[in-house]
């Protein structure tokens, strides 16, 4: 994995874990798709929470001069796609994170270890 792919994966998922994340899932799906290298996978308990976290990954980004290509879901905030092309993040709400199990669906894909603290710093909803 490239340093700046590592990198933008790493600043994800602890933005997305500092703002209340739940289960943050990451997956290597460069040998199965073409248009990314990286999915972080993740659930927020309320829709609330899972805009908090969308925009405490994209202030964690932009300032590390990642620019977000695409955003999906946000004004629902059931399932939000952040695209920032190595990397694509998807926020499920809980209850929609299990009827669409990305995870079983790229099973095959290795999964990528994440550095984060055993318990969430802040739950920001």
């Amino acid at each position: 994995m490239a340093k700046t792919q590592e990198s933008a994966l790493q600043l994800a998922a602890s933005a997305a874990w500092s703002k209340g994340a739940v289960e943050p899932v990451a997956l290597d799906v460069s040998g199965r798709l073409a248009l990314s290298d990286f999915f972080l996978i993740l659930s927020g308990r309320s829709e609330r929470n899972t805009r908090a976290i969308a925009d405490g990954i994209e202030e964690e980004l932009l300032s590390a001069g990642i620019r977000l290509l695409r955003r999906e879901g946000k004004a629902d905030g059931r399932w939000i796609l952040l695209d920032f092309g190595d990397l694509i993040v998807h926020i499920f709400h809980e209850e929609e994170r299990g009827f669409y199990a990305l995870e079983r669906l790229w099973k095959d894909s290795p999964v990528v270890p994440l550095d984060l603290p055993d318990e969430p710093s802040a739950t920001s909803e």
